[in-house]
């Protein structure tokens, strides 16, 4: 896969020839298009930097390491990433910016009132039901720990309404090692705008999912990570997210962080900064 993505990234920016090569996150396409910049001599600016897991099995991990250090200019959301940057040497052109997903978040929200709602469409009511989303493979791969995951949420289920927007790899991870799902309400995936619903409507949210970590405490849902760690450390100490190994949350407060909503234009601001002192 990133190898496919890295030749075709290398024959856009021949022809683009860009000033900066910006990328987000960690995912294959993320180092794919560092790489290929890279290789070419564009610089790469790259968003979400800073962020660990500390746990190298995870591709992810790898991804974000690799882009950091490939990077010219890198935008943290949290203080914790820029710190994790300094500890490996990454000082110059960093820039804590807050967290453009909160911007997403913030664009979502107002968008949500002008259309159908998906509760209706799916007959839940507010506050009464527990959404669940799990995609990794180091989840869904490894059939004890997909069980006990499973297993998990079944319990949940017998209590309350489990709402689970099925990931196709999930789906046949779920066929291929015989499991059923039980009394959990299995959805197709949805959009971003009826996710974003869903998880403002949820009672609690159990994901392996990073970003929806973050997009449930926006929504001020309380979050249960379905492994072992998180890079966004700060939902946990503010007590809006727990592992799932965990029995209870922290003491409960607000979280400064991630910024007001402005990010994007930070970002922008700076890179045009950064690209005219270059010229």
């Amino acid at each position: 896969m990133t190898g496919r993505m890295l030749e075709a990234i290398e024959e856009v920016i021949d022809v683009e020839r860009p000033e900066v090569a910006l990328v987000y996150g960690d995912t294959n396409s993320t180092l794919a298009g560092a790489l290929a910049a890279t290789k070419l001599h564009v610089p790469v600016a790259h968003v979400e930097a800073g962020l660990r897991s500390f746990n190298r099995e995870m591709p992810e991990e790898i991804n974000r390491v690799l882009t950091d250090h490939m990077s010219e200019v890198l935008f943290c959301p949290t203080t914790t990433a820029q710190t994790n940057l300094d500890k490996e040497g990454i000082t110059a052109n960093v820039h804590n910016v807050g967290d453009v997903m909160y911007d997403a978040s913030l664009f979502a929200v107002e968008k949500m009132g002008q259309r159908d709602s998906i509760l209706e469409r799916l007959g839940l009511t507010a506050k009464a039901y527990v959404l669940c989303t799990i995609h990794r493979a180091e989840n869904t791969d490894d059939k004890r720990k997909f069980a006990a995951l499973l297993k998990l949420l079944q319990k949940v289920a017998s209590d309350h309404c489990v709402v689970f927007p099925i990931h196709p790899r999930t789906r046949k991870a779920m066929e291929n090692h015989g499991f059923s799902p039980g009394p959990i309400r299995v959805i197709d995936p949805v959009g971003y705008l009826d996710m974003n619903e869903l998880l403002a409507g949820a009672s609690e949210v159990y994901t392996d999912s990073g970003g929806l970590q973050k997009e449930a405490y926006f929504h001020r849902s309380p979050c249960v990570t379905l492994r072992g760690e998180t890079e966004w450390v700060e939902t946990i100490q503010a007590g809006w997210n727990r592992l799932w190994t965990e029995d209870r949350y922290e003491k409960r407060r607000e979280i400064e962080e991630y910024g007001d909503g402005s990010a994007a234009e930070k970002i922008v601001e700076i890179l045009e900064q950064w690209v005219s002192h270059r010229q």
